[in-house]
């Protein structure tokens, strides 16, 4: 429901009948009952104000009033088999889109979380990330990583019963996410892992700024300038040491067309530079004392037949890292 339009109801409409039903609606979603249509969590201070969308039984889209944004924020949230109102504690996956995506939710869109994660029981959440957000509390602008890991947990863990067993999965933007989520925040995700992502913002040919630049936005509004030290402490690369303890899976391809790839592609060189910064990673987590589970797979471009593959490889390792194997 539109919170305008149920601000303009209250005003023009009256009687014992309209407060009953504008109260149903208004019930929030973990207060037990099913209701059959969207429904919207009342406002309380230092909490999310959610509107969920049920697209099917197990598939929500929620729309949450973020302070940290500043504006409303999307989450797409993949119930699993046996979910019901009021049960749990259950497992989560985090599931973090690339850069420069149309679509916020296009892990199930393009990436085909819903089928690929199907058999486990756990509660896989795709967060809204902005198109370059890079997954950071902007020194001027939005704040993703309270969004995130503050915000949406906060909900999932009142409303869908999500426990404190999680893990964090990304894909080029999204891999530098997952991997500084689980440094930067010990202890709160068991496994974590990247698909061609962006590894090493230190790099020369990190492409951090060009990406930046081609959406209208200052580096300096992200991290400060090149030598603040936000730009190490955003740094996968240079965050390893706070990754021991946490299963790491890491996948990128060389960018020569692989089998996957339509015939007559042209080479990547992004996804070539990416693996560079991701072989960096590597070897600093494992000098780290860190748990790395590699495929680098040799030929294939930064495309989403890759990134679906590389989903279902890591699966296994994310799910019995929280105890949600198949």
């Amino acid at each position: 429901m539109n919170r305008t339009a149920v601000r303009l109801g209250v005003l023009l409409l009256a009687g014992a009948a309209v407060a009953v039903v504008l109260l149903a609606l208004l019930t929030p979603f973990s207060s037990g009952g099913s209701p059959r249509g969207p429904e919207l969590s009342p406002f309380t201070p230092g909490q999310s104000s959610v509107h969920v969308n049920r697209l099917s039984e197990r598939d929500h889209e929620l729309t949450i009033r973020s302070a940290a944004l500043g504006r409303e924020g999307m989450v797409r949230v993949l119930l699993p088999g046996g979910w019901r109102p009021g049960s749990g504690p259950w497992p989560v996956l985090y599931l973090l889109n690339g850069c420069c995506q149309s679509e916020y939710d296009a892990w199930t869109t393009q990436g085909e979380a819903a089928r690929i994660t199907s058999a486990y029981p756990v509660i896989v959440v795709i967060p809204e990330a902005g198109q370059v957000g890079f997954y950071s509390d902007w020194r001027d602008g939005p704040g993703w990583e309270t969004f995130h890991l503050t915000e949406v947990r906060r909900v999932l863990e009142r409303d869908y019963g999500a426990g404190d067993r999680r893990a964090v999965a990304g894909l080029s933007m999204g891999g530098l996410g997952a991997m500084t989520y689980a440094a930067r925040h010990p202890g709160m995700f068991q496994a974590a892992a990247s698909f061609s992502g962006v590894l090493n913002t230190r790099d020369g040919n990190n492409g951090v700024d060009w990406l930046l630049d081609q959406y209208g936005e200052d580096s300096t509004d992200l991290w400060g300038g090149h030598g603040d030290p936000a730009w190490a402490s955003h740094n996968p690369a240079d965050l390893t040491g706070g990754l021991r303890g946490v299963r790491l899976f890491v996948s990128c391809g060389d960018g020569a067309p692989g089998p996957l790839d339509t015939f007559g592609i042209a080479p990547d060189q992004g996804e070539a530079s990416l693996l560079r910064q991701a072989l960096t990673f590597t070897h600093r987590a494992e000098a780290s004392g860190a748990r790395v589970v590699t495929d680098f797979y040799g030929p294939g471009t930064h495309s989403w037949p890759y990134w679906r593959r590389s989903l279902e490889r890591a699966l296994p390792i994310l799910m019995d890292s929280i105890g949600a194997s198949a």
